[in-house]
């Protein structure tokens, strides 16, 4: 049988196309959303220096500071108090020649991420620690991995390295290793890594899968000191038109062992959003919402193009309706409160 539209009389209007009543309260405009942010989707990124008593303001990276030990702890304990669920670390060496070819500050017992992971976890047994893996923040040469001599990136030695670093943050204590690199086949150096040292039930591995080169981490970079010195990453890291790459990426680390992907960028590749949702629909997908695109919806706000709070929703919104169920986000803590309104 035919279904036949009822008209809505003297007008010609079919009665189903009659919407506005069902999201004319603040409260009716919530149920229309498929899914609601919430505060266990979000995770805090924290940069952590080897100097004890650092709070720095980054300037580039608005509400954002750089802290040493010290005043981490109780920095944190002000966010867990309001609901915070997850953090991810990123180490940032400060002390002269710690930087070498081989990054190997990066897993230094007395370095930033490994003493973070230990206070963190004695401060707040509950809090969910991720550890970003990654080798430019800690090497001489600012690269995600070791380099030939031709400053391309020897796969084989930069993924055993990599490898290692992720097992050690485990030993350590952290729930999750998240590497960034983007090098070939690192995922399954981590995995394996973590099954022999028997810590693979205990670590869920976190892999940017679709980490795209680009021109919006400009920001974060100034805060982890992890610029390249020459060069770029286009080698290594995805090119911004690289969506068929991107899926390859997607498939490859979930073959090779992750638990969870990130897409990175995120605003300006909802589209990739979308794709790894149906590629990882049997995994937690991550977007991250990197430095750029958070400071640029902070310069817009200031100009008056628009309301921050307003605009930081909006954005998350599209993270959800893309399909993501987490967000790297640096308004982690502006929701944490935004959330309680």
């Amino acid at each position: 049988m035919v279904h036949k539209a009822e008209f809505l009389p003297s007008e010609g209007t079919p009665i189903s196309s009659v919407l506005q009543g069902g999201y004319n309260h603040p409260l009716s405009r919530e149920w229309q959303h498929e899914r609601q942010l919430t505060k266990n989707m979000f995770i805090f990124p924290l940069f952590v220096s080897d100097s004890a008593d650092e709070a720095t303001a980054i300037d580039a990276l608005p509400n954002i500071k750089r802290y040493g030990i010290n005043k981490l702890i109780p920095y944190v304990r002000t966010l867990v108090e309001k609901g915070l669920r997850a953090v991810i670390l990123f180490g940032v060496p400060l002390a002269d020649g710690v930087k070498d070819n081989l990054g190997t500050a990066a897993d230094d017992p007395e370095g930033p991420v490994i003493l973070a992971i230990r206070k963190l976890r004695e401060n707040f047994p509950d809090l969910f620690i991720m550890c970003d893996v990654c080798l430019c923040e800690y090497t001489s040469h600012g690269h995600c991995g070791i380099l030939y001599e031709d400053g391309s990136i020897n796969r084989e030695e930069s993924v055993r390295r990599i490898g290692a670093v992720a097992v050690n943050y485990a030993k350590a204590g952290a729930n999750s290793v998240a590497p960034s690199d983007m090098v070939d086949g690192r995922v399954k150096y981590i995995k394996s890594g973590l099954i022999k040292a028997g810590l693979a039930h205990k670590c869920l591995v976190m892999s940017y899968s679709a980490k795209f080169s680009g021109n919006l981490y400009g920001p974060f970079r100034d805060a982890a000191g992890s610029c390249p010195s020459h060069g770029d990453r286009k080698a290594y890291q995805l090119p911004s038109g690289g969506s068929g790459l991107a899926r390859r990426a997607l498939e490859r680390d979930m073959e090779e062992g992750a638990d969870a992907v990130i897409v990175k960028p995120s605003t300006f590749y909802l589209d990739i959003v979308s794709e790894a949702a149906k590629i990882c629909k049997n995994y937690p997908l991550c977007a991250y919402q990197v430095s750029g695109e958070y400071a640029m919806l902070h310069a817009a706000a200031e100009k008056g193009v628009f309301d921050l709070k307003s605009i930081a929703f909006e954005s998350h919104h599209g993270f959800l309706r893309a399909g993501a169920r987490l967000i790297i986000s640096y308004f982690t803590p502006e929701f944490l409160d935004w959330l309680d309104a």
